[in-house]
């Protein structure tokens, strides 16, 4: 059953983004049909309300530290997913335009019947697919996480059952946000926990969609430069085939054009990316951080330790995965003109060896994928970052265990966390 399933994502229309595009028009990132765009659109207005609602109530509690960092943890996180949805939304027209440029390159390719090409394209993809179910895997086991660890902290905790049942805790939460009607009893904790999940089922669904096409297209771009750099060192053979003049400009036309529509793309990838990875960045740190802190704090419960250990597991595998796949972009953009060099270009006239000149100067010129004009997304950053993140959740921790819980007012003036990420990002 699990082979069949799988093969029913699969889009003869598009190659490699079968799934990932079947994941966004079921979350309605990738709208098609009038009717069901305005359905998809409203829904995204209800989450942008329910973000806003999830701020009025961080305003509410913020003088009890607990509460406040449990809700900012996840709403940053939701802000996210909104900003995610919207981009993708609005920028609707860009991304299709890429998605079909990646699309209609591959079938080109595929349709010349050569095994170099067609053996480079089927690795990426599995790759690509491995990466997909893997990531849609996590964000999944992290959604029902955030949804059942309520229950799992009622379940475990017999002191806290006997605080419920003479009313002197609330009913456990899946999110902190408010409501215009008390959620701590009756209806209106039914009706919260039911808002709440719908809310973790979008907000996952966003994630995983959204993510997941973002790294596959990435993914496109390192394998596309791979097939690019093994084209130019075949451009003329083992240097003992004959190759006319007329035929020689051509294949280094071919190549020229790739390569310059690589960097097109690319550049409508990055700056479709950009601004929502910049945000992302910025929030995905401090939301490690908070988890962390939590995952420290004395007054967390086992169970709650747990819940915050995989939540903070799954932020620091989306960050790891852009900027991973980010820098094998830049890897193979950095390299990719040495296919050029290792070629039978010795074996060409004077004429030939000026075109592969200017074809050299062309391909130096490399890709990177930037979050806002600051950062590249690659390896460094993420280790910047999580050096930065442990600095951070250390002097957190200090700062708890000194100054204890009856001044957790002066605890957001000593940690400072937006100022000590902004600076060093």
């Amino acid at each position: 059953m699990g082979p069949k399933f799988l093969e029913s994502l699969e889009d003869p229309s598009h190659l490699l983004l079968g799934p990932t595009l079947l994941g966004l028009q079921y979350w309605g990132l990738w709208q098609k049909d009038r009717i069901k765009n305005v359905i998809y659109n409203i829904i995204h207005i209800l989450a942008f309300i329910f973000v806003i609602s999830q701020y009025l109530e961080l305003w509410l509690i913020r003088q009890n530290l607990e509460l406040a960092m449990r809700n900012l943890s996840v709403s940053m996180l939701s802000t996210v997913c909104v900003f995610k949805a919207g981009t993708f939304v609005f920028w609707q027209k860009s991304w299709k335009e890429l998605i079909e440029y990646v699309s209609n390159l591959e079938k080109n390719q595929l349709s010349k019947n050569d095994k170099t090409t067609a053996k480079i394209i089927d690795t990426y993809t599995k790759y690509s697919r491995i990466v997909t179910y893997c990531y849609w895997c996590l964000v999944t086991a992290t959604v029902f996480t955030v949804i059942l660890a309520p229950l799992f902290v009622f379940l475990s905790s017999p002191v806290y059952r006997e605080s419920i049942s003479n009313g002197t805790q609330p009913y456990p939460e899946i999110m902190s946000s408010w409501f215009p009607f008390d959620r701590s009893r009756g209806l209106g904790y039914w009706l919260s926990v039911v808002c709440h999940t719908l809310i973790c089922f979008y907000g996952g669904g966003v994630v995983a969609s959204f993510d997941s096409n973002a790294v596959v297209i990435m993914t496109f771009f390192a394998g596309q430069l791979k097939l690019l750099s093994m084209n130019c060192s075949r451009l003329f053979g083992d240097g003992n085939e004959v190759v006319n003049y007329k035929d020689a400009v051509k294949r280094i036309e071919e190549c020229h054009y790739h390569h310059l529509y690589l960097v097109k793309y690319s550049t409508v990838l990055n700056s479709l990316l950009s601004p929502v990875m910049f945000l992302y960045v910025i929030i995905c740190s401090l939301m490690i951080c908070a988890s962390a802190v939590q995952l420290t704090t004395d007054g967390t419960g086992n169970m709650q330790r747990i819940w915050i250990a995989e939540y903070l597991m799954a932020l620091i595998a989306q960050l790891f995965l852009y900027c991973w796949h980010g820098n094998e972009v830049s890897y193979m953009s950095y390299k990719v003109d040495g296919g050029l060099y290792s070629s039978a270009w010795w074996s060409q006239n004077v004429r030939i060896r000026r075109s592969l000149l200017l074809l050299g100067g062309q391909l130096r010129r490399t890709i990177t994928f930037t979050a806002g004009p600051f950062t590249m997304l690659n390896v460094a950053t993420f280790v910047t970052v999580s050096v930065i993140i442990m600095m951070i959740s250390t002097q957190a921790t200090a700062t708890i265990l000194l100054l204890g819980s009856k001044q957790t007012d002066r605890i957001s003036n000593a940690i400072q966390l937006p100022i000590c990420i902004s600076d060093s990002v």
